[in-house]
């Protein structure tokens, strides 16, 4: 039964559809084919399912609303990839937030962000009230076109189609490739909001470990064999969340496995620029032939100026263009994408972004220091960025620690929140540009209250 209702209450079943035979589902789940029987006839009473003599169980009435939360099966609400984002966004007074995914608000350009509105606020009126046009801002694509050149990213502005955010840029591939049931690829563990998305997408999604030097190929392999994914969604450079950069040789061998299975590889770029030096592109191997890269500037120039976009082949922006077009009317914003074109053309922006990789270098050896003295220890040495994927010390459970840090109004990020196959429990991810002096003292007495719950359930 709860197979079942797992699968109406994810739409994987529809009004109308068939039921697998008693036999079929029987020998699925190696039970006797009278368990299968009963399991229908309870489903029946309840009038989710009806039997049409000869032809076997169909599903009746109306799908049910789409609850993200009810999917999956309930985790403890610090584990809780959807609860953790609410907390984060809408914050209560006072509330410390290392296990946020931006910078805080002076880390960011801000003068520069101010200059560039005073710009469009003199621009023609249209670009204050009309709808932004199908692919986007031509300028802010030559842009990107000319960023992406930088990084051996051959591309032409055509090829680029702005979004309202790096999420819808994603949604947008998926609506394009997906349909309900299908399998995709994701790391173990990866950015957590890929999996809500995937969901709302009624996608299967297939997890694989995630190692120093990118994805197992060995187990990216037999996924590819075993469930046939459609999609594979990853950050190349800067992975969200451990911090660790993809080797040229995992690289290599991942595209070649992509290319034997005809498997469409999302490179999201959005810490691309945190990287001291480039390090290996998927897009830039790979032509764009197979990847489609995408990004946005809510990390390192402002999250509220909402601004996303994908690079892909001439032919599918085409068709994501029509998509765009039937789910939100219009392009990105024109004042959001002015705004954007201004800062990155004002060459105070590359300052910026050294500044910031100085000033983040800085302060992970600082963070690390004040997480080691609490035994916490990284899991790599990322070469940038803000996030430090860490170990607890002595086993301790990342919700737990993380449960008794709400209860003095810090929200943290444990690991089970970016594991698909809930294998991360005593690790955790830190943003050290949002770690204060207050926090490490929270932290310090959850650690504590963690391990002498620990102790207490282990004497009981």
């Amino acid at each position: 039964m709860q197979a079942i209702l797992s699968r109406l209450q994810s739409r994987a079943l529809t009004p109308g559809e068939r039921l697998p035979s008693i036999r079929s589902l029987a020998t699925a789940m190696a039970v006797s084919p009278s368990t299968v029987v009963e399991a229908y006839d309870r489903l029946a009473a309840q009038g989710l399912i009806v039997s049409r003599p000869g032809s076997g169980f169909y599903v009746t009435g109306s799908p049910a609303p789409l609850a993200l939360a009810e999917i999956a099966p309930r985790r403890e609400r610090t584990m809780d990839p959807l609860w953790v984002s609410r907390q984060t966004l809408d914050p209560a007074p006072g509330m410390l937030r290392p296990g946020c995914g931006w910078l805080p608000p002076d880390w960011m350009p801000n003068q520069a962000i101010r200059r560039a509105l005073r710009a469009v606020a003199k621009a023609d009126d249209e670009i204050l009230t009309d709808y932004g046009t199908t692919r986007g801002s031509l300028p802010l694509r030559r842009l990107l076109a000319r960023m992406a050149a930088q990084e051996g990213v051959e591309l032409a502005p055509e090829q680029i189609l702005l979004t309202s955010s790096g999420t819808q840029a994603v949604d947008l591939i998926c609506r394009f490739l997906l349909q309900p049931g299908d399998a995709v690829l994701v790391d173990d563990p990866c950015y957590f909001n890929f999996q809500a998305l995937l969901k709302a997408h009624r996608a299967r999604i297939v997890s694989v470990p995630f190692t120093r030097s990118g994805p197992d190929i060995a187990l990216f392999a037999q996924a590819l064999a075993e469930h046939r994914p459609r999609l594979y969604l990853t950050n190349s450079a800067l992975h969200n969340p451990t911090g660790a950069t993809m080797a040229p040789q995992t690289a290599h061998r991942l595209l070649t496995e992509a290319a034997a299975h005809d498997l469409t590889i999302v490179e999201d770029e959005i810490f691309a620029e945190f990287e001291p030096e480039p390090s290996v592109r998927l897009a830039a191997l790979d032509g764009l032939a197979r990847v489609v890269r995408i990004g946005s500037f809510s990390k390192t120039l402002s999250a509220s100026i909402r601004c996303g976009y994908i690079a892909a082949r001439q032919d599918w922006i085409e068709a994501l263009i029509d998509l765009q077009v039937a789910t939100q009317f219009g392009g990105a914003s024109p004042v959001a994408t002015g705004i954007v074109a201004g800062v990155l053309g004002d060459g105070g922006y590359r300052r910026h972004l050294a500044q910031l990789r100085g000033r983040l270098a800085r302060q992970r050896k600082a963070v690390a220091a004040g997480l080691d003295r609490l035994g916490i220890t990284p899991w790599v040495e990322p070469r940038g960025g803000f996030y430090l994927w860490c170990r607890l010390p002595d086993g301790l459970e990342a919700a737990a620690v993380a449960r008794h840090a709400l209860a003095e109004n810090v929200v943290l990020a444990p690991g089970n929140v970016f594991s698909a196959s809930q294998r991360a429990a005593g690790l955790m991810r830190f943003n050290v540009a949002q770690m204060q002096p207050a926090g490490f003292a929270v932290l310090e007495r959850a650690l504590q209250a963690a391990e002498r719950e620990r102790n207490r359930t282990g004497a009981a």
